[in-house]
């Protein structure tokens, strides 16, 4: 299988402000493994919904896999207590 590549939406880049220095690196490291492995063990499917979850500490990442285009989107990214929620 070939690489995937990443695509991010705008809002991300607001979602990583939020989360200290340190932190965010080890996210955006995270992040690049699902280049090679987007659906590494201990990735959960979201129920009801086309996303995928997966942990990095109290962050969680959600992202989406459009498989015709080896496209994975990341959707957004926040603390394990705020990520879910919608609105």
């Amino acid at each position: 299988m070939g690489k995937f590549e990443l695509v991010f939406k705008q809002s991300v880049a607001k979602d990583l402000r939020s989360i200290p220095n340190k932190q965010v690196a080890r996210i955006l490291k995270r992040i690049e493994s699902l280049i090679v492995v987007p659906r590494p063990t201990g990735i959960e499917k979201l129920s009801g919904q086309e996303l995928y979850r997966i942990r990095q500490g109290v962050y969680r990442i959600l992202y989406e896999i459009k498989g015709d285009g080896l496209v994975i989107i990341v959707v957004t990214i926040g603390h394990r207590r705020d990520v879910y929620r919608v609105g």
